[in-house]
């Protein structure tokens, strides 16, 4: 089998790595951060406009480049590099790939606003009481006449702040934690009854608490799927953060490589040191195995759900863990310098932190994976 990109593949990876090159450098995203948006809209639309890259994921009928999960995973490991506070994993992963898989007329009138920078969606899952079990939901959507009413909170949506839609998974019957009734919505994020607690998050996103105090929404906004495609679009997700954490860990390993270069102790830099050698040598196997890990993932998207979700569990568990290697050791190297926030590698670990547990730790993903392999 042949693993190399295609043309079109490293074509779109070298695009993006050259415009965030020039307009994505750390001191520039230290200040976005302070801006009171957190972020610098400019940045989303010169993806849209200038690079077409939104629509790397898209059909060509929607205005897209034809591609799927590969080129998410490029896009995400080009955007970790420069650890981009972008809402492309909520907005054209995960809402976008919500549309892909529903289709109809919501998907023709949403995704060519997705491509060209208009809409932007926060995926609205997780709540206080429930940590990774998707079907742990209380937010309830009650039929009512041709629409829905929506009750309920939602916590840590990430991109929340900047969204013009949110995707949300709402109880329309049964009990907490059945699997059925759960269904997903989409929805405008200016509703009335929607409020926002705003605050950013501790790798510099912005993110939302979420309340629908009996929010009217048309019949229309229901994506049919239920669990089964909440499932398909978290894996999914989770394979794009397996693909972030390729350039996260590549930029912990650059630092901190370059460190062990110019910090001298005893008269010669700590690079010389055989240890340290060992540690720079078993950092880079697991950036590696990081990336192996994620590539595996993304092709066994495509596969029947059990296969499907075995392989993103075995990629998640293992970029979780070799993440916090590279992480922890990298910390360990630089010693208090590291964790500062002036340099940058603390950010960089910072993220890799969230990106451990985010759709699921490693524990959790190697209990799904054991779930689903030795069951009877």
């Amino acid at each position: 089998m042949d693993f190399n990109y295609t043309e079109t593949q490293d074509m779109l990876r070298d695009t993006l790595a050259r415009f965030l090159a020039d307009t994505y450098d750390f001191e520039t995203r230290k200040k976005m951060l302070v801006r009171p948006e957190g972020r610098d809209p400019g940045i989303w639309q010169a993806l849209a406009t200038e690079l077409g890259i939104l629509g790397a994921p898209f059909a060509e009928e929607h205005g897209g480049l034809g591609g799927g999960a590969l080129e998410n995973m490029i896009m995400m490991e080009e955007l970790g590099k420069v650890i981009a506070i972008e809402p492309y994993l909520q907005t054209v992963v995960i809402g976008g790939g919500a549309l892909k898989h529903t289709g109809g007329a919501r998907a023709d009138a949403v995704i060519p606003e997705i491509i060209a920078g208009n809409a932007v969606i926060a995926f609205a899952y997780a709540e206080p009481q429930g940590r990774y079990d998707l079907a742990n939901i209380r937010t309830s959507a009650k039929a009512d006449g041709a629409g829905f009413v929506l009750s309920g909170h939602k916590a840590v949506v990430y991109a929340a702040p900047w969204a013009t839609h949110l995707l949300v998974t709402a109880r329309t019957c049964g009990s907490i934690r059945e699997r059925a009734g759960v269904e997903l919505f989409l929805i405008e994020a200016n509703l009335p009854g929607i409020v926002r607690r705003d605050y950013p998050t501790v790798d510099g996103f912005q993110a939302s608490e979420i309340y629908f105090e009996n929010v009217a929404i048309p019949g229309d906004a229901h994506l049919p799927g239920g669990i089964e495609l909440i499932e398909q679009l978290v894996d999914e997700a989770t394979v794009a953060v397996c693909g972030e954490a390729i350039g996260i860990s590549r930029k912990l390993h650059e630092g901190t490589l370059d460190y062990t270069k110019q910090r001298k102790q005893f008269g010669q830099p700590i690079g010389k040191f055989q240890v340290l050698q060992h540690r720079m040598a078993d950092i880079f196997i697991e950036v590696e195995q990081i990336a192996s890990m994620a590539l595996m993932g993304a092709l066994k998207l495509d596969t029947p759900a059990a296969e499907r979700k075995a392989a993103v569990s075995l990629a998640k568990a293992k970029v979780s863990r070799s993440l916090n290697f590279v992480g922890q050791n990298a910390i360990q190297t630089h010693g208090g310098i590291g964790i500062t926030q002036e340099l940058a590698i603390g950010h960089y670990f910072k993220r890799g932190t969230m990106i451990e547990n985010q759709f699921g730790s490693a524990d959790f993903h190697l209990g799904r994976f054991e779930d689903l392999t030795l069951a009877d």
